[in-house]
């Protein structure tokens, strides 16, 4: 039975360990946070990603859970309403969709309960260092003792430690879209029913502000984007960052800078891409943002995600412990879904055409 290292228990590398784990492998994920991550945007599973959901038994669950907004309003930057929708909204689509929008945290925890009896996690911790030879891959932790698998998938995001130490540094494969995107929650101090609302600030760089009520319109999810070279990745600065921006907003700024200060859950980060090839060396591979990152303005990256979980699992199960086969089958297929997708973030806007986000979505067939 072949040893399989994830770093990162997010929800690609939980759903590579669930489909390795059908297929006879032995995987163990790796996670640096004490448990799931709380918090998060809410994300969509489109097109084929629906199938992969499917095929794991969590569809029913995940259409339980889904986000049941009514519309949307956008505001002008005295929070005026200037137009609204009842058929979409900007943060899933279409209404009438058989596309599925939930919250990140949900699906994370979904596919953890899915994946706990079988799959061996190791929370609190981190991959050091990785040293490879013939047999298999020595791995050093921070905290626990070191120990050899026979393959290692790097599962974990776009600042991805497997890609740096297998690969090199972020910043050769990282391509920034020039922007930064945060998100937060916050008590629905807004009294939003099941009502979505956006503004375009028209002074200062703040690209958007995006509000949605989520839990039974208990709570916000709070995203805002502002116009950025790269900067530091310090996250205490670049939460100050947002309070400040957010401080000067004509509408409610006061009240969104404070729950930005104070949310546990803050989170804020550069929009970019990940392009590199190949995405595999040895017996290391990488998947979903840390090998392919579509950035957030695409609307896919969960969905990428899914996908590639399934189709990487599938490769190594028909390679016969092949690693090198496998890992260049799963590249094969992959990749044009891939430039696709991340496509829709670069060549089209962050708001793709119908007619191109369909094409995206379902260019690929999962028994291929």
């Amino acid at each position: 039975m072949q040893t399989v290292l994830i770093s990162g228990g997010g929800i690609a590398g939980p759903v590579l360990a669930y489909w390795l784990r059908r297929q006879g492998f032995a995987p163990t994920v790796v996670e640096r946070a004490p448990g799931q991550r709380p918090g998060g945007q809410a994300v969509d599973i489109r097109g084929v990603a629906l199938e992969v959901v499917e095929r794991m038994g969590l569809l029913e669950e995940a259409r339980r859970v889904r986000t049941r907004m009514r519309g949307m309003s956008i505001l002008d930057p005295d929070g005026h309403e200037v137009d609204r929708s009842t058929e979409a909204t900007f943060s899933s689509g279409r209404l009438d969709s058989e596309d599925i929008e939930v919250l990140r945290d949900d699906l994370v925890r979904m596919v953890y309960e899915h994946t706990r009896e079988g799959v061996e996690y190791l929370f609190s911790d981190s991959i050091t260092a990785l040293d490879e030879d013939e047999t298999g891959v020595r791995v050093d932790f921070a905290q626990g003792p070191s120990r050899t698998f026979d393959l290692v998938v790097g599962a974990d995001g776009l600042h991805s430690t497997v890609r740096r130490l297998t690969f090199g540094p972020e910043d050769r494969f990282s391509h920034h879209l020039g922007s930064y995107l945060s998100v937060f929650s916050a008590d629905n101090f807004l009294a939003l029913d099941d009502w979505q609302m956006w503004m375009w600030p028209r002074d200062g760089d703040i690209g958007f502000v995006g509000i949605m009520p989520v839990r039974d319109s208990t709570e916000l999810r709070i995203t805002s984007s502002f116009a950025s070279a790269p900067l530091a990745h310090d996250p205490a600065a670049l939460r100050q960052l947002v309070v400040d921006k957010l401080a000067s907003l004509r509408w409610e700024g006061t009240r969104l800078a404070e729950a930005a200060r104070k949310a546990p859950d803050f989170h804020c980060d550069g929009v970019a891409q990940i392009r590199m090839e190949p995405w595999s060396r040895g017996r290391v591979t990488l998947l979903g943002d840390a090998g392919y990152c579509p950035s957030p303005f695409s609307g896919q990256g969960t969905s990428v995600a899914l996908v590639g979980a399934y189709v990487l699992a599938d490769c190594l199960a028909q390679a016969n412990g092949d690693h090198c086969g496998a890992y260049a089958h799963y590249e094969r297929r992959m990749r044009p879904f891939v430039t696709l997708n991340q496509a829709l973030a670069t060549e089209t806007g962050e708001r793709a055409s119908d007619e191109t986000f369909e094409r995206a979505k379902n260019a690929l067939s999962l028994d291929s």
